[in-house]
């Protein structure tokens, strides 16, 4: 899976944004907090679930279910506004 090139992302003062640039139904803000912006910055190349849970893993001193529910209700968001390729 991989963020659609017709998102982009700008960082502001710690705060990651999230906009559609190019043809897609969604029109507002996604802001970030650090954990979110992580998985979006991950999924800015192809990559797996389980690759940006064991990023995490690698990053945050969390149990890994926690983790996995975490990256869930990150993809989960995205799936909804249709900035996912799968």
């Amino acid at each position: 899976m991989k963020l659609k090139d017709s998102f982009i992302t700008q960082e502001i003062e710690d705060t990651q944004f999230m906009v559609a640039v190019g043809e897609t139904s969604f029109t507002g803000i996604i802001k970030s907090n650090k954990t979110a912006a992580f998985i979006v910055d991950r999924l800015k190349e192809e990559t797996t679930k389980e690759q940006i849970v064991d990023a995490m893993r690698r990053k945050y001193d969390a149990p890994r279910e926690r983790i996995e529910a975490d990256v869930e209700k990150i993809l989960d968001k995205l799936r909804s506004v249709g900035a996912l390729e799968e």
